[in-house]
């Protein structure tokens, strides 16, 4: 693969990763001080609720795009406007914008995917929006089921530009980690991921474009090995997958498999194994495994090519009637050394 950017959006309170070629460098990230930020949602027998909220004093212009996954990724996009100390929540299934007027589309019943919310400026580049870098947005998420279980958490984000921290190059493929368990009788799983080109970098013209690409899957999917450790940290294989934004019906999901070095199955969503499997019937990112506790660990085999690639992945586990969690995926802790960009 070629050496370029490589987004990894993962959170521990929550973190932004960025491989290169060179070195690592982590964003430091908090629940404020965002400029662009990454939700789920889902409309299959699920309502679905996106709140952003503008924690500066100042007014922000913001740039919402909705993936649908089930219609070959399609892109819905709008813009609005949030007033200083503005909060606004998008209900997927009849969207509006913060003045009450309709966001110029209707997702279809059943649609699920990605919400992407960047805050924009066009003040230098008139006619052409921008990443406005200085935005102070937070955001979260809200997924119920019609069987009555929930899943909430916050969003994933790239934080402010230039504030972030260098770390040393890692030894391997970057890892990232998943735990579950059964407790509170859960049985069912919802293992999604995003992959995003363009997220938040400079292009070769030194703007910060606003816009990120998904639909693209044989260009933009993330390649990964995985692996599940029980409770005594025994490791079990299990077998690479794709993560991706498709389906099993896109009509581009045989030249991604075909290109993929070693995967049999892309989605964008999985279930955890044979013990606790997918929500909607949907592929294992580990069949033939019954652990019912432990931990699922991500190992991304390749670089991908493109300008900003991102990656992150929710986990929601539920029972199946009335409990339901969801939580982003983390990374081992890793020495850091502070840096800027001046």
């Amino acid at each position: 693969m070629n050496s370029r950017n490589l987004i990894i959006l993962s959170v521990f309170l929550p973190l932004v990763m960025i491989f290169t070629a060179s070195c690592n460098r982590i964003f430091s990230e908090s629940d404020a001080d965002t400029f662009q930020l990454v939700s789920f949602y889902d409309l299959r027998d699920r309502d679905s609720f996106v709140q952003i909220t503008n924690t500066s004093g100042l007014p922000n212009m913001i740039h919402v795009q909705v993936f649908d996954v089930g219609n070959n990724c399609n892109e819905n996009n709008f813009f609005d406007n949030l007033t200083g100390n503005d909060t606004h929540v998008y209900n997927l299934s009849d969207i509006q914008t913060n003045d009450g007027n309709p966001a110029g589309f209707v997702l279809p019943d059943g649609a699920y995917g990605i919400v992407v919310i960047t805050a924009v400026s066009n003040t230098d580049f008139p006619g052409n929006t921008t990443i406005s870098r200085d935005a102070e947005l937070i955001a979260n998420f809200r997924v119920i089921d019609n069987n009555g279980y929930e899943y909430r958490t916050n969003a994933l984000g790239i934080a402010s530009w230039p504030e972030f921290i260098f770390t040393p190059p890692q030894p391997g493929p970057p890892e990232f980690y998943l735990n579950y368990n059964n407790q509170n009788g859960v049985e069912l799983s919802d293992v999604v991921g995003f992959t995003l080109d363009d997220a938040g970098l400079e292009t070769g013209t030194n703007i910060f474009i606003d816009e990120v690409l998904s639909a693209d899957i044989v260009n933009i999917n993330a390649l990964i090995d995985v692996d599940i450790l029980d409770l005594d940290e025994n490791i079990f294989s299990c077998r690479n997958v794709i993560f991706a934004c498709t389906d099993q019906d896109n009509p581009l999901l045989e030249e991604l498999l075909e290109q993929s070095g070693g995967a049999s199955v892309a989605s964008f969503e999985y279930g955890i194994n044979n013990a606790i499997p997918h929500s909607k019937g949907g592929e294992l990112l580990c069949p033939g495994n019954t652990i019912e506790e432990g931990i699922i660990r991500l190992r991304l085999l390749a670089e991908p090519e493109g300008n900003g690639f991102a990656f992150g992945v929710f986990l929601g586990l539920n029972n199946g009637n009335g409990r339901g969690s969801m939580d982003s995926f983390w990374n081992p802790n890793l020495p850091l050394i502070l840096g800027d960009l001046s």
